[in-house]
């Protein structure tokens, strides 16, 4: 082993070995900057016109890199939408309160994402990307509804959990359509307070009727 010598005195020798990670493209935040590089990537480009190498470029590492991690683009994308979604801390706080605000939770929640422009521009290439292409409606269905709607519904222990999930889903996703996606007006330039405040009753009913209201009125 050699070392060189400084101004300031001989340098400390070189070990041998793995570098170290912390500035590396494979360092400990590499997988935190591939999710956030594939969330623009897909924001910007597109379902169809975004590839691992053009992940990988924007995230400033080796394709092989994003190929270990997530294995494949439809893995990729589906842990760029957990990252806007952020399952792990929403449903805690969804469910934390009394049953009874469930649906107003809910609704902010979900409102308040589409509102942040940070979150907004991939949840835009989510959501068209779903409109013309499977893979994405997988994603997006196994991430909304088994991560996140059938959780809360589950955990409420209410009847029909699953199909009390793509009731929320579908209300929610179609106001995300038409009003951030189509932008159908006077939707698209509505107090985002006022939407929540009529949507919540709707979500109540769906995830948590049956838990604290009392049984659905008979048909």
């Amino acid at each position: 082993m050699t070392s060189r010598s400084t101004p300031e005195g001989p340098a400390a020798p070189r070990r041998r070995g793995r570098p170290s990670r912390a500035g590396t493209p494979d360092g400990p935040d590499a997988r935190t900057r591939i999710l956030r590089a594939a969330r623009t990537e897909f924001a910007e480009r597109g379902y169809d016109r975004t590839s691992m190498r053009s992940v990988a470029r924007a995230a400033s590492v080796d394709a092989a890199l994003v190929h270990h991690y997530f294995g494949s683009k439809d893995g990729v994308f589906a842990a760029a939408v957990e990252l806007s979604f952020e399952p792990a801390l929403v449903v805690p706080q969804i469910l934390g309160g009394p049953v009874e605000g469930v649906g107003e939770r809910m609704a902010r929640y979900f409102i308040s994402v589409w509102e942040n422009p940070v979150s907004r521009a991939p949840l835009l290439a989510i959501v068209r990307s779903a409109l013309t292409h499977e893979a994405a409606a997988e994603v997006l269905r196994g991430f909304l509804l088994h991560k996140l709607l059938e959780r809360i519904a589950a955990e409420l222990d209410v009847p029909d959990p699953t199909f009390r999930a793509e009731l929320a889903a579908s209300h929610m996703v179609g106001i995300a359509i038409l009003r951030y996606v189509v932008r159908a007006e006077p939707l698209a330039s509505a107090d985002p307070e006022r939407i929540i405040a009529l949507v919540a009753p709707s979500i109540q009913s769906y995830l948590a009727r049956g838990a604290a209201d009392g049984p659905a009125p008979a048909d």
